[in-house]
């Protein structure tokens, strides 16, 4: 590689120079995340096509990555990992685990790893932490050890265990796509197992060790979700008195007459407590509210005329309870039933992200009140109806049996505990492992190709009642499909306007003067940070032809650098942005955005190191 003659770049046609601003459009758009990112995909996708003449995509090309392998592939696993999903067996394995490790720390960071890398090298990693995250919060409440100890190894275990089969994550099944246009070769089953399992065990050894001493312990043992909140900030009890001007007013005018952003949770009426939706409620004399707002704005309150404190020795108000959540003006006595606070997490790119607890009618939805909301390690401190939820949002809701059942049934949140989930179709985990098991067979032993069989074991999961009919479309992950469609023209556009050659040129001079590894390395490190501010698919595309150009003009081997980008972009370990396994983690562990730096800058490190040398021995460059 050394010994490749260095050359200047060829000169810029009109073609590269408005792929490149194509280009630029798309990584302005997915940094800054003012439209969703499937949305800016297939804008970008529409430019693409708009532009023909310098492009070089027309329409047939350009709408090809909805009919693209990967992206039916993607769409297919999705369907296997939710049939696996519903039949609970994740569950029981991670229970039965986890139940081995007792209060040792250190078993019980093994046992999470140990869990949550091998699976996902077979189902998709979101559902993989998703079901793991309550169990493995849950074991640490139990046992008095910091969540925040275990739930970056969780994340972490997940996406490098995505490494071991091109069927682990999504970036996997495109590179393979991508590998079989310009190479003329899809990665097979286990093209990089012996490679994946290397890292795997890479990234476990640092979390057991070094990685171990770096994580930060946010939550105190056995702290609960009220001190996470800090729900004294924001929840407090006024009574309204005999000339009080909120006296007969109903509950949904009170901040109008006040001018108050204040929200009435319950009222408690002498003995009794009424709750639920209270917007039609009238307020009388002598009742206690509970209303949630912040420490200034109730200060305000107490300062309405008729509205005061409640007096030293009043009795506190009364256990929780629910009623029926029907609006009503009567004063029926309303059935009491044990509620608790519990802590959701929101899953990113789903129907509930981007939209307003008022417009999702999140109460009459669920049936449970959100007490607070906290988003990156911050509390949301204005009015939490009209905060537009974001993938990785914390909400704290008090609720009740039924309620809690409802949110850890919605396969739009993540309950922070473990429950119990009588929806587990436990009969059907026989025939659920064998269809997983029958894909892989069948495509690794070049039998079917990889699309087909994937999509004979979708339709295998609905057939033997894994899956209803139904259940397919909500698996899917529509925004990734989109995503995936989205930007594979542009990747096509790359190289066929000569952008990706051209920039290849720019970089041979770089591996002229630099050994083999160590330029490796540094593309390895390009391409992770890449993948920190776009998506893993993003980088994938953009970087992909560039790193095959780079291997063909300096005599490499072109398919060993592609491989080498795709580990690169499907490890995001350095924020909590770059994938989603991170957000979901991120206030459930109580992180800061410099923990994920503090833990995963040495960790990618040592990965280019160790994906590099891996690669020259195994493959060669």
């Amino acid at each position: 590689m050394t010994g490749a003659a260095a050359s200047s770049p060829e000169g810029l046609t009109t073609g590269m120079v408005v792929v490149f601003g194509v280009t630029a459009v798309a990584l302005a758009l997915f940094v800054s995340s003012r439209i969703r990112i499937d949305v800016s995909a297939v804008l970008v996708m529409v430019l693409l096509i708009l532009l023909e003449p310098w492009t070089r995509i027309t329409p047939e090309l350009g709408l090809s990555g909805f009919a693209n392998p990967a992206t039916l592939t993607v769409l297919a696993m999705f369907v296997l990992s939710e049939g696996v999903r519903r039949t609970g067996v994740i569950r029981a394995v991670g229970r039965k685990l986890i139940q081995l490790t007792g209060d040792d720390e250190s078993k019980q960071l093994a046992a999470t790893i140990g869990l949550a890398g091998p699976l996902a090298g077979f189902v998709n990693n979101t559902p993989v932490v998703a079901i793991l995250m309550p169990m493995v919060v849950d074991i640490a409440e139990r046992t008095k050890t910091s969540p925040s100890r275990l739930l970056i190894p969780l994340s972490y275990a997940a996406m490098l265990g995505g490494m071991l089969t091109v069927i682990g994550t999504s970036t996997n099944i495109l590179a393979s796509d991508i590998s079989g246009r310009l190479l003329g070769r899809p990665f097979t089953m286990f093209e990089f197992t012996a490679l994946g399992a290397l890292v795997l065990v890479t990234g476990g050894a640092y979390l057991l060790t070094v990685g171990r001493h770096l994580i930060p312990e946010r939550i105190r043992p056995g702290e609960g979700p009220e001190e996470l909140f800090a729900l004294a900030d924001y929840l407090g009890e006024v009574k309204v008195g005999e000339e009080s001007a909120l006296a007969g007013l109903p509950v949904n005018e009170i901040g109008r007459e006040t001018g108050l952003d204040v929200t009435v949770l319950r009222i408690v009426r002498g003995d009794r407590e009424l709750r639920g939706i209270l917007g039609n409620r009238r307020v009388r004399a002598g009742d206690s509210l509970l209303v949630r707002a912040n420490s200034g704005t109730l200060a305000e309150l107490l300062e309405v005329d008729g509205v005061t404190a409640p007096e030293a020795g009043n009795p506190p108000l009364p256990p929780r309870s629910r009623g029926d959540g029907t609006a009503h003006e009567g004063d029926e006595t309303e059935e009491a039933t044990p509620l608790r606070l519990v802590e959701v997490v929101v899953l990113p790119d789903t129907s509930l992200t981007d939209r307003t607890l008022e417009q999702l009618r999140f109460r009459q939805r669920y049936g449970g009140s959100v007490l607070g909301i906290r988003r990156r390690g911050r509390l949301v401190d204005r009015k939490l109806s009209e905060v537009a939820l974001q993938g990785g949002d914390a909400l704290l809701i008090e609720a009740d049996p039924d309620t809690v059942e409802r949110l850890a049934t919605d396969r739009n949140l993540i309950l922070g505990q473990d429950v119990d989930r009588p929806d587990y179709r436990t009969s059907r985990v026989v025939p659920a492992l064998a269809i997983v098991a029958a894909v892989v067979s069948l495509a690794a032993l070049g039998v079917l190709p990889i699309v087909i069989a994937a999509l004979a074991g979708m339709v295998a999961m609905v057939l033997t009642g894994c899956l209803d009919a139904s259940e397919v479309y909500e698996a899917v992950d529509w925004n990734v499909i989109f995503l995936l469609a989205g930007v594979i023209p542009l990747g096509i556009a790359l190289e066929r306007s000569g952008g990706a050659a051209f920039l290849a040129e720019l970089l041979i001079p770089l591996a002229d003067v630099v050994p083999v590894l160590l330029f490796a390395g540094a593309f390895y490190m390009i391409t992770a940070i890449l993948t920190e501010v776009l998506t893993n698919v993003a980088s994938l595309v953009l970087m992909a032809p560039i790193a095959v150009d780079i291997a063909g003009r300096v005599g490499g081997d072109p398919f060993s650098f592609l491989l080498l980008v795709t580990f690169a972009a499907s490890c995001s370990l350095m924020t909590p942005v770059g994938y989603q396994t991170n957000l979901m983690i991120f206030d459930a562990g109580g992180y800061r955005f410099s923990d994920f730096l503090r833990v995963g800058v040495p960790l990618q490190i040592l990965l280019a190191v160790v994906t590099s040398v891996g690669i020259a021995v195994i493959w060669g460059f």
